[in-house]
């Protein structure tokens, strides 16, 4: 009776895996081969059972894994009477590495996978930390902009700038129909030279079939002709005068008003930023509290350096644009009068002239056209 319950008390075997648990042991944790266990046993936890085990000294609790075993000895000479029967749910389980390993040892085989990890996970973090920043800054403008349009919020004003700035935007959409009128005319012109051209053909064909009217035919080819040619050299002036209003609107203007829209953007960010300032301010001042206006002064601060940055190339190209604009539209306002007071007046000369005042050379019949080498 004694040895039955001897050799069922002696030992019990207790699967121990990588993180202290019981569980599964991977094959490949030649770790785990030498661990030893210690164990500390809660007193109160343990259970006394009404069998006599006179002869039991020591009891020995067997680490099972794969390739061999690791036992932990608990002595029990001084326990005198009634055997133990141990709950594993109340044993305490740490492991002990073996002696000669470290830990660099047991991750030497996945160190480059971890740097992997980290840096993978420090992208993911960054992007996180932007897409945050994008949310809350598109969060404060959107209530800055709302509390505007319902008369709720203040917005900073610079009167003399704002002033300015709706002159550029007026005199953009007068220049614009100025070039929208002025496309027409050249393509009109333009149908209007080519008809002459054709009916200058017509009269010299007509004059060669009618020995009758071949002076009369002659006289309006020559005439026609002489129309055609002097039209061109007003289309080239015309279209001149296209390309540098085209410049003026669409490149020089369109630039500032660029640089507008990002001052306007900047003004929204920075009065957000002031607004959530002076709320914090006028909030309860606890611990948190200041360490929020800290930084919402910061970022106030931040903003509003980059609105009167702006605020600033806005002013100096606004300047600029104005000098440019007088500038180009004196010479092209010039060319524009003399030129067709030249071609109406038929005053030859003088239209040819007027396009060597303004350096304006006219590409010859056919130059748009390929040659028959770069057509092979």
């Amino acid at each position: 009776m004694t040895d039955s319950i001897m050799s069922k008390a002696a030992t019990m075997e207790i699967p121990i895996n990588s993180n202290g648990d019981t569980g599964n042991l991977p094959e490949d944790d030649s770790l785990e081969q030498a661990a030893q266990i210690q164990w500390s046993l809660d007193e109160k936890d343990l259970q006394q059972v009404m069998v006599s085990g006179p002869n039991l000294n020591e009891t020995s609790i067997v680490s099972g894994g794969y390739g061999g075993t690791a036992e932990g000895i608990i002595p029990t000479s001084s326990i005198k009477g009634p055997a133990i029967r141990i709950n594993a749910e109340h044993l305490c389980i740490r492991r002990i590495s073996a002696p000669g390993q470290g830990p660099s040892m047991h991750h030497s085989g996945s160190s480059s996978s971890m740097t992997a990890e980290e840096a993978s996970r420090g992208v993911a973090v960054e992007k996180f930390d932007i897409m945050k920043k994008w949310g809350l800054n598109t969060y404060k403008c959107t209530k800055q902009m709302i509390s505007e349009r319902f008369g709720r919020g203040s917005r900073t004003v610079d009167l003399e700038l704002e002033a300015q700035i709706d002159v550029l935007r007026d005199t953009k959409r007068k220049y614009e129909n100025v070039l929208r009128l002025a496309r027409a005319l050249t393509n009109h012109f333009y149908s209007m030279v080519q008809t002459q051209h054709a009916l200058g053909d017509t009269f010299a064909d007509l004059s060669q079939k009618s020995p009758e009217l071949r002076d009369e035919f002659g006289y309006n080819a020559e005439t026609q002709k002489l129309l055609c040619k002097n039209g061109e050299t007003l289309l080239g002036a015309i279209n001149f005068f296209v390309s540098s209003i085209n410049t003026l609107v669409n490149k020089t203007m369109e630039d500032t008003l660029m640089t507008i829209k990002m001052y306007e953007n900047a003004r929204l960010e920075f009065d957000a930023y002031r607004a959530d300032l002076e709320e914090l301010n006028m909030g309860p001042r606890d611990a948190a509290t200041l360490a929020r206006i800290e930084m919402a002064q910061q970022e106030y601060q931040v903003h509003k350096d980059k609105y009167e940055r702006l605020r600033n190339d806005v002013t100096i190209k606004l300047k600029f644009l104005e000098e440019n604009k007088v500038k180009v539209m004196h010479k092209q306002l010039l060319l524009f009068h003399n030129a067709i007071s030249a071609y109406f007046a038929g005053n030859q000369q003088q239209l040819e002239q007027t396009l060597k005042q303004f350096n304006i050379k006219l590409k010859p019949p056919g130059a748009d056209k390929p040659s028959w080498l770069e057509e092979q």
